[in-house]
């Protein structure tokens, strides 16, 4: 089965930039189409970004002009990578399949604190 493993995450002054990854460390096959979301303290889990069974990568609007994602042609690893970071940033961010698809289990997650 897919075990989902988050990492890279860290503290950063606003402005920085960190590259997490997500990794299956499972048996199971991971489908590309993966995504990364966030949860900050007292708020709900929202998306961050997600590939398309087409390949294409969207961006939600806070996201855009400053975060990107990436997969391994191996299919086992996807990166976050994100610039410019502000407070507003902070958050534990995990990967899963996109909302309108059956998600695997949650991973621990990694956490995000921008300092300002």
């Amino acid at each position: 089965q897919v075990q989902l493993v988050e990492s890279g995450g860290g503290l950063v002054q606003a402005g920085g930039s960190l590259k997490l990854s997500c990794r299956n460390v499972g048996g199971g096959l991971m489908v590309r189409h993966m995504a990364w979301y966030r949860q900050a303290p007292g708020k709900q889990r929202e998306l961050v970004t997600a590939f398309t069974e087409a390949g294409d990568l969207i961006l939600a609007d806070h996201a855009k002009g400053r975060f990107t994602a990436s997969r391994d042609n191996d299919g086992r690893t996807m990166y976050l990578q994100m610039n410019d970071l502000s407070p507003d940033d902070t958050a534990v961010y995990y990967c899963n399949t996109p909302p309108d698809y059956q998600h695997y289990a949650w991973g621990q997650g990694t956490q995000v604190t921008v300092a300002s």
